[in-house]
């Protein structure tokens, strides 16, 4: 009866020994890469969405302050609002990331967004009292900010992409992702052109268009934005 305590007690051992070298040696080969790597991304992507959407909710007071000293840029204010409405309509969560035509979607919205802020910015030169102002001041400094955040969590996003997709293919991951996660698919990077996405550029030296002399006064501009 002893003996045979010691047996089972010895292959009991011999097993847990067994399955824990088992689970030391899958961990080595990166059998939890994958996953591991895929929310990393998916963490990443989740970035560029709350810079865009910050951007996206700095608009609406922009094109309020410049609407109550420029009202003559009507189609380039038409314009900014319509593209930050179809750029907000447009959503690519964690669970449709994987989609290429959704992502190229949102992508073209967020690049029409930016060209139209751009063009919106570029356009309030002409504006001296505008420019003076001290809520579009605010507004253009914060603007500029997130631009720059933006163009960060796409550089952070597209380098947690690659380190994912590159795991996907290199060996010993690519086993995994043959057999285990074979439902996994590469992420795409974000390749919206820069001109699109970069800061805007503005220079306050261009002369005013007819009828918006310097020193005129100004129409009533709209109350200044709450912080």
């Amino acid at each position: 009866m002893g003996m045979r305590l010691v047996t089972t007690s010895k292959t009991f051992m011999t097993r847990a020994l067994v399955i824990g070298a088992v689970g030391v040696s899958l961990s080595g080969c990166g059998i939890n890469a994958i996953p591991t790597k895929e929310e990393a991304a998916k963490a990443r992507w989740a970035d560029v969405q709350s810079d865009y959407q910050r951007r996206a909710d700095l608009i609406p007071n922009l094109v309020a302050t410049v609407k109550g000293y420029a009202t003559q840029e009507r189609t380039v204010l038409d314009e900014v609002t319509q593209a930050r409405a179809s750029a907000t309509q447009v959503h690519v969560d964690a669970s449709t990331l994987n989609n290429p035509a959704a992502f190229q979607k949102y992508q073209q919205a967020q690049g029409q967004l930016g060209g139209a802020l751009s063009r919106l910015l570029v356009a309030s030169e002409h504006y001296p009292d505008l420019k003076s102002n001290t809520n579009f001041l605010a507004l253009q400094s914060q603007l500029e900010g997130t631009e720059n955040r933006i163009a960060i969590a796409r550089r952070d996003y597209n380098a947690a992409v690659q380190d994912y997709n590159t795991t996907l293919r290199v060996f010993p991951t690519s086993i995994w992702a043959s057999t285990l996660y074979s439902k996994e698919q590469p992420l795409p990077l974000f390749t919206a052109s820069e001109s699109a996405q970069s800061a805007p550029t503005v220079s306050f030296d261009s002369a005013p268009p007819p009828g918006a002399a310097p020193g005129s006064p100004p129409p009533a501009a709209p109350a200044p934005a709450k912080p």
